[in-house]
């Protein structure tokens, strides 16, 4: 099957905030019906901001008109290091796959992605960390 994989804008703001409840409730095995009206607003704040600004880049994933996976990168700033002179960094986030999708190869589709917008956006290193495992450091790795 052919998935379709779309860079998310400001457009796709309430997609996002959709999926970013789907990551959270899976990620903290919480209720379909637990109270996520705090998270949906702030995430809707943060999309505005971080969209707009360049600071977080989010991708969707579609089979037909069904959203079946997410994932996204934000980039940060930390003081300068001998590996990472510019001290931009970026975060490998609100990665998701929906339950009747996974073991096809989005997820690594979503990070190849990500990957290419972080070398686009001049960052030499990324992180990502995953709900089974611990912090990855992905420093110049090829996906």
């Amino acid at each position: 099957m052919r998935y379709v994989y779309t860079k998310a804008d400001i457009g796709d703001i309430e997609l996002l905030v959709r999926s970013r409840v789907m990551v959270l409730k899976a990620a903290n095995k919480l209720p379909d019906d637990a109270d996520m009206s705090e998270i949906e607003r702030q995430s809707r704040e943060y999309y505005k901001r971080a969209l707009a600004d360049g600071s977080h880049t989010a991708y969707l994933v579609f089979d037909g008109q069904r959203l079946i996976g997410t994932g996204g990168m934000s980039y940060y700033s930390v003081m300068p290091t001998c590996d990472v002179t510019s001290g931009k960094k970026a975060y490998v986030m609100n990665m998701y796959t929906d339950p009747e999708y996974r073991h096809g190869q989005t997820a690594v589709r979503k990070v190849r992605l990500c990957a290419d917008a972080k070398r686009d956006a001049a960052k030499k290193c990324c992180a990502m960390y995953g709900e089974k495992m611990p912090l990855l450091s992905v420093r110049q790795r090829q996906f």
